[in-house]
């Protein structure tokens, strides 16, 4: 199959799932009424309790297994916190504009349109012209807004509704601004990420702890970014759901105590060298990807093992579930290493959790602009002689070489590690001056040695104070579950076989309502049995819907099957009834008393569907 039939029927496939969900109430366009907003969602009854679902299972697998502390934060964030952390300067996509109409469009995104569509769509492209698209998407996050704009100019690139030319590409910040109070005087924004509100809670939360480390705290909740041109459904939208854990461990220490549960676990990784030399992903055992050094620490690769598990048991198919580490240019100055779990759906590969060891970053960020320390402690048995490196900028000659970017530079020295301090000191002594790159602002500097000082010293310690690295699983809940929905979505033949029937395959972990009760019949009898039963699946804390319309059973199964209900129980005598399992379509007769309990049984996990099979009579229908 070529590669333009091959975007047909993914475009046909996804067609087919949105339609499917839209109709069924799963989710559907905010505002509808007044001809929506791009980028909102509202979920209907089915979407809110998927939702509710994957987030209860979140919290049973990651906050309740591994003894996290929870917190909740506001979403209007004050703008010294972003500050700060620096969303307020950097947290930027390069935007165009249509030169006519000012409709605004991402530079980048037009870009990579072009180059797939050229990929997939010109049967006339030869290998030198597909060879450097190929490099230009591989490149694509590394353009500068100057490279961006070259590049679609020199592909002739318009605004895609009007043909109008586009503007220069420039950057564009992606927060919600607002301001907190009548006055105006204090402002603030729509939180981007929920993992700020734990960075400035770090002192509290480690006190709470006993002031001990590692320890791990998590938050659910809305997050919100003005995003350009969304587009992809639930995959780009302007406010969205994180599940976000930071992990606060030593920096000298990321070993975990429990790696040797996931250490056998192999799953398709992607390492950067692979992507690099233009290798395909492949199946590694997460205990071998640690100990060869591909990923950077036991504490990281426990994560990205937990991550998989969580994935797959909610549903996510195996075989398209990667994880992907950035690559150098993708990674922040600060980052030790960073994998994304990415997802394949209709849109192709789609990060939808990234695991990232971010180092001491956000808490020196908030230390420095607060002036609280947020650090941690380790007390010595007997004090202990230690050579400390001091580094200290002069900032009056850097203040004069370097003016208006002073800041970034004296930064940007104070946080050099020893290996590159001791570097820089000793090129320093023998030439007079060293070349510095400075990552904030992406450039390379000259160091005078009359700029710096560099030495160790050797001090008397009680205790060590150090600021703790933290390892950040941040989970995109809406993306994981429109992967979700594609990877439980097929169609089968109806009994007659003159339609296709559609059905969602999800497991009853996350299915939106568990099970169905219908009289087979029309019949008063039938009918209270099936309320009975109905009100005692109620009573054991089990999702049901009951159906008493005339419809037959088979168009009833059809609109059950459709929402993803793995279990049905028809009501065809006052002492028994059938139930039947939605994929295999197999039924059992079961009585009346026992229905709850078998139900319960399966849909909590304590026993498959093949359990029951044998324990009780099957039924032909």
């Amino acid at each position: 199959m070529d590669a333009a039939q091959e975007a047909n029927n993914r475009e046909i496939f996804r067609q087919t799932v949105v339609n499917t969900l839209e109709r069924r109430l799963f989710y559907v366009p905010s505002f509808k009424i007044y001809r929506g907003v791009a980028g909102l969602y509202d979920y209907g009854p089915p979407g809110c309790a998927v939702k509710a679902n994957v987030l209860a299972f979140w919290r049973q697998h990651f906050v309740l297994e591994e003894n996290m502390l929870e917190v909740d934060c506001p979403c209007v964030t004050p703008e010294i916190v972003l500050k700060a952390s620096g969303h307020v300067d950097k947290f930027t996509d390069l935007m165009v504009k249509d030169e006519k109409t000012g409709t605004c469009y991402r530079a980048d995104h037009l870009l990579k349109d072009y180059c797939k569509e050229k990929l997939e769509k010109d049967t006339a492209i030869n290998g030198e012209k597909s060879a450097e698209l190929k490099h230009v998407l591989a490149v694509l996050d590394d353009l500068s807004a100057e490279e961006l704009g070259d590049k679609l100019k020199a592909y002739g690139i318009t605004a895609p509704e009007t043909k109008n030319a586009l503007s220069d590409p420039y950057p564009f910040n992606l927060m919600f601004q607002t301001s907190i109070g009548p006055s105006g005087l204090s402002p603030g924004y729509m939180r981007p990420e929920t993992a700020q509100g734990i960075f400035v809670n770090f002192k509290d939360l480690y006190y709470y702890n006993g002031n001990k480390l590692p320890f791990a705290a998590a938050q659910i909740g809305q997050a919100f970014r003005n995003e350009i041109s969304p587009r992809q459904g639930l995959l780009r939208v302007r406010e969205f759901t994180l599940a976000e854990i930071e992990h606060f461990v030593d920096p000298d220490d990321k070993s975990h105590p429990k790696f040797a549960e996931v250490a056998n676990l192999e799953f398709l990784m992607f390492p950067r060298e692979d992507q690099v030399s233009g290798r395909a992903a492949r199946r590694i055992p997460i205990g071998e990807a640690v100990s060869q050094g591909i990923v950077n620490n036991e504490t990281l690769g426990f994560f990205i093992g937990r991550v998989y598990l969580f994935l797959t048991e909610l549903g996510i198919d195996k075989d398209r579930l990667r994880f992907r580490q950035h690559l150098a240019n993708e990674m922040a100055h600060y980052a030790a290493d960073c994998w994304d779990a990415e997802i394949e759906c209709s849109y192709g590969w789609i990060e939808c959790v990234g695991i990232a060891d971010r180092s001491a970053y956000d808490l020196r960020a908030h230390t420095d602009k607060s002036g609280t320390a947020l650090v941690a402690h380790e007390k010595y048995s007997e004090p202990r002689e230690v050579e400390k490196l001091v580094i200290t900028p002069v900032k009056k000659e850097l203040g004069l070489a370097f003016k208006g970017i002073q800041k970034m530079v004296v930064e940007a020295l104070e946080a050099m590690d020893e290996k590159e301090a001791m570097e820089m000191k000793e090129t320093l002594e023998t030439k007079g001056e060293a070349e510095f790159k400075v990552c904030t602002l992406d450039k390379v500097v000259t160091i005078k040695n009359n700029m710096v000082s560099i030495s160790k010293e050797k001090k008397k310690e009680h205790q060590r104070v150090f600021t703790p690295s933290v390892i950040e699983p941040s989970f995109g809940i809406g993306r994981i579950i429109y992967c979700l929905y594609e990877h439980s979505f097929y169609t089968r033949p109806s009994k007659d076989g003159d339609e296709q029937l559609n059905v969602f395959r999800f497991p009853p972990l996350v299915a939106p309502i568990k099970c169905t009760v219908f009289p087979l019949v029309q019949n008063q009898k039938y009918e209270e049995v099936a309320r009975t039963i109905a009100k005692s699946l109620t009573a054991v804390g089990i999702s049901n819907k009951i159906d008493i319309t005339g419809n037959s059973i088979g168009k009833r199964y059809a609109r059950t099957d459709e929402l993803g209900v793995p279990l049905a129980i028809t009501v065809d005598s006052t002492s028994s009834v059938t139930i039947r399992e939605r994929d295999s379509k197999q039924q059992i007769r079961v009585n009346v008393d026992e229905v709850p309990s078998v139900i319960k049984e399966v849909t909590d996990g304590a026993s498959t569907w093949a359990d029951v099979l044998w324990r009780y009579p099957t039924h032909s229908s």
